[in-house]
């Protein structure tokens, strides 16, 4: 099993569409899956919400379960005037059946909508694939003096750049 996670090169693993957004803005992450585990169809995507990211939503894929996970804000934060005291910690979304899983041979996107953290800099979304054989879990960080490049399963990277003075949903 652990032949076929590392099966794929690292340039092939999972992508933000758009790689860069204004700190405190509302942002579309849209997952970009390119491969399976080796030839093994992937069967879930579960995407891990980085602490600071508030409010995600995700988009329905017709042939896919959605399952969304919350957990206790250890500061709760306001929102449209009410206090949010939990929030989307995971989000799911897993095949219905055989038939609606995703070939290694074909390309999906998997979307939520979320408020990005009010602080520039480096934001890194850690994605778990998991296929009919074999799982990969695309969640390194690059240390000091690293690239992305030189991971073999690195998270997806969205860089947030200074606040641009507005809010928009």
């Amino acid at each position: 099993m652990a032949a076929l996670a590392w099966a794929a090169p690292a340039a092939a693993h999972i992508t933000l569409e758009h790689q860069a957004a204004h700190a405190g803005s509302y942002y579309k992450a849209n997952f970009k899956v390119g491969h399976g585990c080796g030839e093994s169809p992937i069967r879930q995507i579960v995407v891990h919400i980085p602490a600071g990211v508030q409010g995600a939503k995700p988009m329905r894929k017709p042939g896919w379960d959605l399952l969304i996970e919350r957990a206790a804000l250890p500061k709760p934060y306001q929102d449209h005037g009410r206090w949010v005291t939990q929030d989307v910690v995971r989000i799911s979304w897993s095949a219905k059946t055989a038939a609606d899983e995703l070939p290694n041979t074909h390309y999906d996107e998997f979307a939520l909508h979320a408020k990005l953290p009010e602080q520039a800099g480096p934001l890194y979304w850690s994605v778990s694939q998991i296929c009919a054989q074999g799982r990969i879990d695309w969640s390194e960080v690059p240390g000091s003096g690293q690239s992305l490049r030189q991971l073999k399963a690195p998270a997806a990277l969205l860089d947030l750049l200074p606040a641009s003075g507005g809010h928009s949903h």
